[in-house]
């Protein structure tokens, strides 16, 4: 089985549109998304349209931003900027993307027994894991969770990297390289993120997604080329606060 692995899309329809068309001719069977279909950018229905539409088996989890959108949280803990957009988007949603949002289950969830699919951290929907400390807690609920199971794919932070839990400890790694190949090794215990979709944070522009071959045990990292501009022209033109278009620009 090989999965495609999407995170943080942030309702930047041309970010999604340049990675499944850079897709289209590789081999997957199911679509993983790890949560935050909407925020910050200012296509959220087209994004979901686009989703509900594809005709591979999906899986997905909500993001933080999906739950405010869909009413479960308020977003106290929301800075102005994300707050703004957020309510914007609870104004503009269709009726089927807002259904859609609200039925997102709570992760972790357990994918085909092979893997775990989460979008903060196995442990809390909302932490992010950033350290090797943050990643030593969520292995300890990993194993509870999901004995036996030795990868989870993560979201929320924006950032491609690999945390893994070795004998001597737990090695840390941001993926820089446009391409990478990741193999899983036996006897050691994987926390992956694929990097964002729509709203990148490693000072790349470029979209990120993984492929994941369970058959293969390996997991391909990837960076896209998108329209930043059209994306960040559509931000302010909605009205949008301009730094949620700015970012994208550097990466941010």
């Amino acid at each position: 089985m090989r999965y495609l692995i999407l995170s943080d899309l942030h309702a930047n329809d041309e970010a999604l549109t340049a990675v499944l068309r850079r897709v289209k001719r590789k081999t997957f069977d199911r679509i993983v998304c790890l949560g935050d279909f909407v925020g910050y950018a200012a296509d959220p229905n087209k994004v979901l349209d686009r989703f509900r539409k594809l005709r591979k088996t999906t899986i997905s989890v909500r993001g933080n931003h999906d739950k405010v959108v869909s009413g479960v949280e308020e977003g106290a803990l929301f800075n102005p900027p994300a707050l703004e957009a957020a309510r914007w988007t609870i104004d503009r949603l269709s009726k089927q993307n807002m259904d859609f949002l609200k039925k997102l289950p709570l992760g972790p969830e357990v994918v085909d027994e092979l893997f775990v699919a989460c979008h903060g951290s196995p442990l809390d929907e909302d932490a992010y894991i950033f350290s090797d400390f943050d990643a030593s807690l969520n292995f300890v609920q990993l194993h509870r969770f999901a004995e036996g199971i030795d990868l989870c794919f993560f979201g929320h932070s924006h950032i491609p990297s690999i945390f893994t839990l070795e004998p001597g400890g737990i090695r840390v790694e941001a993926v820089r390289e446009a391409r990478y190949k990741l193999r899983l090794e036996p006897g050691k215990r994987y926390l992956v993120n694929p990097g964002s979709v729509g709203q990148p944070r490693d000072r790349n522009p470029r979209a990120a997604y993984a492929i994941y071959d369970a058959s293969a045990r390996v997991v391909h990292f990837d960076r896209v080329p998108y329209d930043v501009g059209a994306a960040r022209r559509k931000i302010l033109r909605a009205g949008l606060p301009a730094v949620l278009g700015d970012r994208l620009v550097v990466g941010l």
